[in-house]
């Protein structure tokens, strides 16, 4: 009996330069030992060279919100990791492999910043091989090109020098490596493979969720190789990809809705100036691939006019340029592909879906991560197939061109790595080449703030409100840094502007408590920190200066339970058993005053005021 075949296994006949098939021996035969250079020595160039056009980064410090990324101390025990998993908020975001990450990293070298430097140098370095692999496998002209390119292109510094961004260069390598075991799968059906390439895609959506567009790139992938999907063997077994991408973005947005603050942050609630926003996005995103100058850690944020002829331009002009491609497609997939992949990764990055950093930027490097890695191949794949079609003679010139080109890269990311030297450095890079930006204003004030020059901070924190006075954040800290100066009346001003614009942030109730009390008006100021403790009944901070204010006012078994609560919370707190001592010492009881400042002292041996504090409570004790 003849066996009829399957319809779904069946390939469509290859359309115009289609990729090529490859050799026996680039599919895997022949000995170990040519393999193994083909495939792995240019892999140790690959990291190779990236680790020293990275170079610069490996003594960088933190900057912006590293230290947040880079688990706090109360995640450090292993509760730590129970909560990353199980405890939406306990983190920034909810990356659950991410966080991970870092506080196994936590542990192996503790707050010294090279080490999460060199680590993520390491994971961009392995994303750029497996590019690499992945190239190969699709048997895609100039794959080593391509992923030299990038390797050593200056648009990923931003991901690779920003230790935050260890979510783009952590979950590119689950990625592409859920991709490749993909592949593998496709070509012998095999279930193992199916079950390794799942537990890959998984673990770079609980990195980061902009992975979720890898299934819809696969099967463009699969649409570019045969000329057509089916449903049997290409769309049923990415189905459940497709709805575990949909729930972690759902997932993802809810939690930066929730915890980050999110809402509201796009363009505005028009689907015009959403599209307007997106078409402007793909084609400067295209521009910082193609010519990679004046790049910056934030970029100015466009003003989106829906009246504005140009800028209807950008959506149109993609929208024209994907209809060409489109009807090119019986000709040549690849151009339509490549574009439906660089699209389709950046899609997450575009506007339509709200995200925190469009608050003050519509663009940023470390948006495009993946993205750029799709462009990039395909660039170096058209410039491979046309140096293919030169006369031999001009083949050597060209491939030298390209060698040039990818020097010429390498030099930009090892300039652009010293803008990651330290925040500092970081903030006054961005103001140089973004004047406007009142956030860089605001950071580098609050860098100056912790380095001990406020003066410097006022100055920095006046510019940035100079540029946007709407915004709550910046005047909280300039009433910090006043209040540091001990101008409490302009301190309380600033304070008061920032509940005026944001009525519910606990952080404003609770610097305008401790404002007003040290300016001595105790009511408003218990009024205040009691309205802060509200918010956030578990704030060490607000419970500790609650007891401060309560202890002044004369309040002191209202004080004692507010020290007792932060000591709840943080045991090891040396300030809160001295102040609880105080609160003893003020009624009378000494053995539980001396008691409290035994305790600072074991904790903080150089605590002067509880060696101060102490020696009273055991002079008073022998008087009596």
């Amino acid at each position: 009996m003849t066996r009829r075949p399957n319809k779904d296994r069946q390939r469509a006949k290859p359309a115009t330069a289609s990729p090529p098939r490859a050799a026996p021996a680039e599919r895997g035969a022949g000995p170990a030992g040519p393999r193994w250079r083909r495939d792995w020595i240019p892999c140790l160039l690959l990291a190779a060279a990236a680790l020293v056009a990275y170079q610069k980064v490996w003594h960088a410090g933190f900057v912006w919100d590293d230290d947040a990324h880079v688990i706090r101390p109360d995640m450090r025990p292993l509760h730590g990791l129970w909560r990353i998993w199980f405890e939406p908020g306990a983190t920034q975001q909810y990356y659950p492999v991410l966080y991970s990450a870092f506080w196994l990293e936590l542990r192996l070298w503790g707050y010294s910043a090279p080490g999460y430097h060199v680590a993520n140098v390491a994971l961009h370095a392995a994303a750029s091989c497996l590019l690499y692999r992945a190239l190969r496998r699709l048997c895609v002209p100039g794959a080593l090109l391509a992923a030299a390119a990038f390797a050593l292109h200056p648009v990923c510094v931003e991901s690779v020098a920003w230790i935050s961004e260890q979510k783009n260069t952590l979950s590119a390598v689950f990625y592409l490596a859920a991709g490749l075991a993909y592949l593998r799968f496709d070509e012998e059906r095999r279930p193992r493979w199916y079950a390794f390439a799942t537990t890959l895609f998984v673990l770079a959506l609980l990195s980061k969720t902009v992975t979720a567009t890898l299934p819809a790139a696969l099967l463009v992938v699969l649409w570019w190789k045969r000329g057509r999907l089916a449903w049997r063997s290409d769309g049923w077994p990415l189905a459940p990809w497709l709805a575990l991408g949909a729930a972690a973005g759902m997932m993802t947005s809810w939690v930066e809705r929730a915890f980050v603050g999110a809402g509201g942050a796009a363009s505005g609630p028009g689907a015009v100036e959403r599209f307007l926003v997106a078409g402007r996005a793909i084609w400067f995103y295209l521009g910082k691939i193609f010519w990679p100058a004046n790049l910056v850690f934030i970029y100015p944020r466009w003003t989106i006019d829906a009246r504005s002829f140009w800028q209807v331009l950008c959506p149109a002009a993609v929208l024209a340029a994907l209809a060409a491609l489109f009807a090119l497609r019986r000709h040549s997939r690849g151009p339509l592909a490549a574009a439906l992949l660089f699209t389709g990764t950046l899609f997450p990055a575009l506007g339509f879906i709200d995200a925190y950093p469009f608050r003050f930027s519509y663009v940023a490097d470390h948006f495009q991560y993946l993205a750029a890695a799709m462009m990039l191949s395909a660039s170096a794949a058209a410039f491979a197939l046309g140096v293919s079609r030169l006369p031999p003679g001009f083949r050597v010139a060209a491939w030298s061109a390209a060698l040039c080109a990818v020097a010429a890269l390498a030099s930009l990311t090892w300039r652009q790595c010293a803008m990651y030297a330290d925040v500092g450095t970081l903030w006054q890079e961005t103001i140089a080449r973004n004047p406007g930006c009142w956030m860089a204003h605001d950071n580098l004030g609050v860098a100056l703030m912790a380095g001990g020059q406020p003066d410097e901070a006022i100055a920095e924190y006046r510019k940035a409100l100079a540029i946007d006075p709407g915004i709550a954040g910046t005047h909280n800290d300039l009433g910090l840094a006043l209040a540091g100066k001990g101008r409490m009346d302009e301190a309380i001003a600033e304070y008061l502007k920032a509940q005026e614009i944001e009525p519910g942030n606990a952080e404003t109730h609770n610097n305008l408590g401790t404002a007003l009390r040290r300016a001595g008006r105790m009511d408003e100021a218990i009024a205040q920190l009691s309205l802060a403790l509200e918010i956030r009944p578990g704030d060490l901070g607000t419970n500790f200066n609650l007891g401060n204010a309560l202890l002044q006012a004369g309040r002191v078994d209202e004080a004692i339970v507010r020290y007792r609560k932060a000591l709840e919370i943080s045991p090891d707190f040396a300030d809160g058993h001295n102040n609880l001592g105080n609160a003893f010492l003020r009624t009378g009881r000494w053995d539980e005053a001396i008691a409290e400042y035994r305790k600072a002292l074991a904790i903080e041996p150089a605590h002067a005021r509880a060696q101060a504090n102490l020696r009273t409570a055991l002079s008073k004790k022998a008087g009596h």
